[in-house]
């Protein structure tokens, strides 16, 4: 089987924000402090492009299984990136049209500024994200969902 190619990194998230071009800094410099503030988790690269907050372990039916950021974002030269649950799109519509202008991918959210999109809205896209990835990731480890 082929390995897993995003990894977690030791490169410096601050390093890789002070670098990026500076007409997307700010927004990548203020979505790390959201999402470490919405998660409870400290921003890791993954790779060499991609920050992410957080780990899940995923296994699909094929017997694939990996590790993988709870949410993560990548500052892009056309929008943010921001990497959500997959399905984003079918699992939460009445949310996305309170979002704000975006895109949408099969797990992700493409955003061109993130001062015209509704914080909140974009929090509990965050905080449902993590509740999915966290339930996957004790299903993968073969843990009971349910607390207790």
């Amino acid at each position: 089987m082929a390995s897993q190619k995003t990894l977690p990194s030791e490169q410096s998230v601050d390093a890789f924000i002070a670098a990026v071009p500076s007409a997307r800094r700010a927004d990548a410099e203020n979505l790390c402090r959201l999402l470490a503030e919405w998660t409870g988790e400290s921003p890791t690269m993954w790779g060499t492009s991609i920050v992410g907050f957080g780990t899940y372990r995923y296994r699909y039916d094929s017997g694939h299984e990996g590790t993988a950021p709870l949410v993560g974002f990548a500052p892009r030269r056309a929008n943010l990136v921001v990497y959500l649950v997959g399905g984003v799109e079918d699992r939460y519509p009445k949310l996305l049209q309170r979002l704000g202008p975006h895109r949408v991918g099969k797990g992700c959210l493409y955003l061109k500024r993130l001062d015209v999109v509704d914080h909140e809205v974009l929090r509990t896209l965050v905080e449902r994200t993590v509740r999915v990835h966290r339930g996957a990731s004790r299903r993968a480890l073969g843990e009971s969902a349910e607390p207790g």
